[in-house]
């Protein structure tokens, strides 16, 4: 009976021990659980207070943009150009005088001149024109320009090539073109009295304007200076006036095959003939060029330099050289004004003769308008122009040499003899 006793007590005992741990466990889950809602409930508070904390500090309003245009300041031109510069300040930025600038914006306001409609307020015509001959006239960058007037440099880009392609388009044809009888015939006269030489109408010869060569083809466009360029051919009056001009040609090419190429030798019959009786041969007008050119009936030049020549023949070559020097008074006067012809520019090689042909134009139209560069714009760069060397097939026996020594025996018998160095 006592141990059966001590079983039922033994067991009550093991099953309150049970109970008892069993409310203790779930005191302690209680307790956690209290812990874990009372840190909530804090962190929650503290976001409540970090929340209103932010609220009382004032947002800042949203930067809307008024415009979409970046601001730039156009001070300069409208202040300092249009109000303050004198006539000699005009003329060194721009490179034309003010009436030749009036004039020229007349010319290229058919293309030049801004939409009747546009969404901002449009860049005037004067100052498209004065964008265009600033980047010309400094070879300046695009960045450089867009920051002097205030523009993007996009805009200076657009107008550069809207002006050289209308100008190409439209006044070039005016500007430079081949004299007609009557004006060759006059043209010879001024030459005849300035150096006696009768029937030349013009002067021809080569000179490289620097060019971005394409990545294919590089070769073709390096000189033989060792840089890449574009052949400028041109035929000047002896006013400094460009009358025919050819620039598709790469660096490499010679004088010689760029004159083949050009359509002055294409077009060669419709040139002025003038036809005059001298030393018993008839003459049609010439044209000068050097040592680089094939003798034709039409372009006339000296003999090559060598021991046997005679004294008429070495003359002949001293007056002839003299009077070619206009040829390079040319292009020294066109590239002392328009100085983006002096250094390689960032214009695409496919548009550069454009560009050129442009500053060719706008060489005339001052020239016509006696708008002369001023002296130091020539004395600064050496524009020396030496002489390309004969190619070995050119060969003068299979060319006409009559007008060649019909005015060898004219200049001798009407003029002294002279001696020089020929080039």
């Amino acid at each position: 009976m006592e141990i059966q006793n001590l079983v039922v007590l033994s067991i009550l005992l093991f099953i309150y021990f049970l109970i008892h741990k069993q409310n203790t466990a779930l005191v302690f889950l209680g307790a956690m659980r209290r812990r874990r809602r009372q840190q909530d409930a804090e962190i929650l508070d503290s976001g409540l207070r970090l929340t209103s904390s932010i609220d009382l500090i004032p947002v800042p309003p949203r930067n809307t943009r008024k415009y979409w245009m970046k601001v730039r300041s156009r001070d300069w031109w409208d202040r300092v150009v249009l109000h303050e510069f004198s006539d000699l300040e005009w003329k060194s930025n721009f490179r034309v005088s003010r009436q030749s600038f009036v004039k020229l914006c007349g010319l290229s306001e058919s293309f030049m001149a801004p939409d009747a409609v546009t969404v901002r307020e449009a860049i005037p015509l004067p100052m498209r024109v004065a964008i265009v001959l600033y980047r010309l006239g400094s070879s300046a960058e695009y960045r450089i320009v867009a920051n002097q007037f205030g523009v993007h440099k996009c805009t200076v880009k657009k107008f550069v090539y809207m002006f050289c392609n209308g100008m190409v388009n439209g006044p070039v044809k005016q500007l430079i073109r081949m004299p007609n009888e009557e004006e060759a015939a006059e043209i010879s006269k001024r030459f005849q009295a300035a150096h006696g030489i009768p029937q030349i109408m013009g002067l021809i010869d080569g000179t490289h304007i620097p060019v971005l060569p394409p990545a294919q083809g590089y070769r073709d466009f390096v000189n033989r200076k060792g840089w890449p360029s574009y052949v400028l051919q041109a035929v000047v009056d002896d006013r400094c006036c460009f009358r025919s001009i050819s620039c598709k040609m790469p660096g490499s090419a010679h004088d010689a095959n760029v004159l083949r190429q050009s359509n002055l030798f294409k077009k060669a019959h419709l040139l002025p003939r003038g036809v005059r009786d001298i030393e018993g041969e008839k003459i049609p007008l010439q044209i000068v060029g050097d040592p680089a050119y094939p003798l034709l009936s039409w372009l006339l030049k000296g003999y090559i330099n060598s021991p046997n020549l005679t004294p008429e023949q070495e003359s002949f070559n001293v007056y002839l050289n003299s009077a070619r020097v206009g040829v390079e008074m040319s292009f020294g006067i066109l590239k002392s004004r328009w100085r983006v012809l002096l250094k390689r520019s960032d214009f695409h090689f496919k548009f550069a003769p454009i560009m050129i042909a442009t500053c060719c134009a706008l060489h005339n139209f001052c020239q016509n308008e006696n708008d002369f560069p001023s002296s130091n714009w020539i004395e600064e760069p050496n524009f020396t122009n030496d002489p390309q060397p004969r190619p070995d097939n050119c060969h003068d026996a299979s060319f006409n040499t009559t007008a060649r020594e019909a005015l060898t025996r004219y200049m001798a018998a009407h003029f002294p003899l002279r001696t020089g160095h020929y080039h």
